[in-house]
């Protein structure tokens, strides 16, 4: 539908460049994923073949074994719409990977099992393959989400319909989310008056059903329903009557800051309601948190002994004395914890830091504003900065960890006279959880947030706690450090 491209490239956000204006190609993006999940579970296959050579076991992968698992694992990604992944968070779409790739596992050992190998010998290389799989899909996922979501071709086009304050915050916040997947193409309402503004950068390019179909025929096939005062009889019959339009149609309620992950529908006597499952509030998910904790401490901890050794000897050498630094910090319900981590500042750094401050009203407002200083005095010159910039710095946290104080995943325990800045609703509400060695935050804007975006970061992840939200943060980690901003 080449010819009809300029239908979808009329209303083009106007903050875009002439250049990025044309419309995602949701192919180019599918195949894009595909390669991606075909180099993912090839590695799995090799790294299971390698196992299985080490371990002497019989494991083997047929050519047509390999066809069959791809083409199954291609089906359930499309099934649970990863391809091209519109509007599939990427918490969600973990989540599919992870229980689609662990069914598959059992499913393959049972057959093996059943056509008489020997189930003992095909676990180890099995749970290696598979999982080897899970973390290279999912990494090559985000990755992908991290290179290419600014892509003009990339994602999907999708039209709001609503050209009020609901429609302007999920244009807002689609553009602020590019991995999502979805890019605005264009804004419908049946307000005469409208057609021709402007909304959050999205041309109100007509009515909303006539202007759908024409769309719909030019290759948009996603649509967001973007009008909550509408009252429930007209807002069901347009719900029917553009659902025959559109493959996919969202109705957005205005319950805006909620997540869609641990969220579904429930029937409540005729009446479509969210269904939310209890978060941290709940001592059973609570326990499952520590349970992870303690399933990833053990490698991580493997992994990070010898770093922590190295550096150790290297602050000691560019800065004599005690390698490590251990800080008094708020914790769960409020309780004192000492957060120990690797010395990245000379021995005087408050000195320094007065110092400076007094020195450079710039560096002062910045210090307040966000806490820390992008050419901080403070710093050990070399291993200093390179432990920083890795947040290697923060190894030695696995101990609060293990001693329970810390999780892997929440808010950051910060120091007394960061918390200072916050009322005291958000401290409670931050002492509420155990706080974390990673966080939403940091794997969001690291440092390049100013207060406000901390507080409804952390408020966010707070009150939409899941497992696979933590797992995601834990994921997403590895390429905030490499790739954010703010690591100073």
């Amino acid at each position: 539908m080449s010819y009809l491209r300029p239908v979808l490239t009329e209303n083009i956000p106007e903050r875009r460049s002439r250049a990025e204006a044309t419309a995602p190609r949701p192919f180019l993006s599918t195949l894009t994923l595909l390669a991606a999940d075909v180099v993912g579970l090839g590695v799995g296959g090799a790294v299971g073949l390698w196992v299985a050579e080490l371990a002497g076991s019989t494991y083997l992968f047929a050519g047509w074994h390999v066809l069959i698992v791809m083409c199954i694992v291609f089906g359930a990604f499309a099934l649970a719409d990863l391809y091209p992944g519109a509007g599939v968070s990427p918490v969600d779409e973990l989540r599919s990977i992870i229980l689609i790739l662990s069914a598959l596992a059992v499913v393959d050992w049972a057959i093996r099992v059943g056509s008489g190998a020997n189930g003992g010998q095909l676990v180890l290389p099995l749970a290696a393959s598979y999982l080897a799989a899970m973390v290279v899909v999912v990494q090559l996922r985000l990755m992908l989400r991290e290179l290419l979501s600014h892509r003009a071709w990339w994602g999907v086009p999708a039209i709001v319909l609503g050209a009020g304050q609901t429609a302007a915050l999920i244009i807002d916040s689609l553009a602020n989310k590019p991995s999502l997947n979805l890019k605005v193409v264009a804004c419908l309402d049946d307000d005469p008056d409208r057609w021709g503004t402007s909304v959050a950068g999205v041309k109100v390019s007509g009515p909303v059903e006539p202007k759908a179909l024409e769309l719909r025929s030019a290759g948009a096939n996603y649509a967001i329903l973007a009008m909550p005062a509408l009252n429930p009889t007209d807002l069901s019959a347009l719900v029917h009557r553009l659902g025959r339009v559109f493959a996919k149609l969202v109705v957005t309620p205005n319950m805006f800051g909620m997540t869609s992950v641990g969220v579904g529908t429930r029937d409540s006597g005729a009446v479509i309601g969210l269904f939310v499952r209890g978060h941290l509030s709940q001592k059973r998910n609570l326990l499952i948190k520590r349970l992870a904790d303690i399933v990833m401490l053990v490698p991580l901890g493997l992994v990070a002994a010898p770093i922590i050794a190295l550096a150790a000897i290297a602050i000691m050498i560019v800065s004599p004395g005690n390698p490590f630094y251990a800080q008094n910090r708020e914790g769960h319900k409020g309780r004192r914890m000492r957060m120990w981590k690797l010395r990245t500042m000379h021995r005087d750094a408050d000195a320094l830091l007065a110092k400076y401050l007094e020195e450079n009203p710039a560096a002062r407002a910045e210090w307040q504003t966000r806490f820390k200083l992008k050419s901080d005095p403070r710093i050990i010159p070399g291993i200093g900065s390179f432990l920083r910039r890795f947040s290697l710095d923060e190894l030695p946290q696995l101990w609060n960890i293990a001693k329970g104080e810390l999780s892997f995943v929440g808010p950051r325990p910060f120091p007394d006279y960061h918390l200072e800045s916050f009322d005291a609703d958000f401290r409670a509400l931050r002492c509420s959880v155990l706080p974390g060695l990673t966080g939403y935050w940091q794997v969001s804007s690291r440092a390049a947030t100013d207060l406000q975006g901390q507080i409804e970061l952390d408020s966010y992840y707070i009150f939409n706690w899941s497992l696979w939200l933590d797992l995601y943060v834990v994921a997403r980690t590895p390429w905030a450090v490499a790739f954010g901003e703010g690591a100073y």
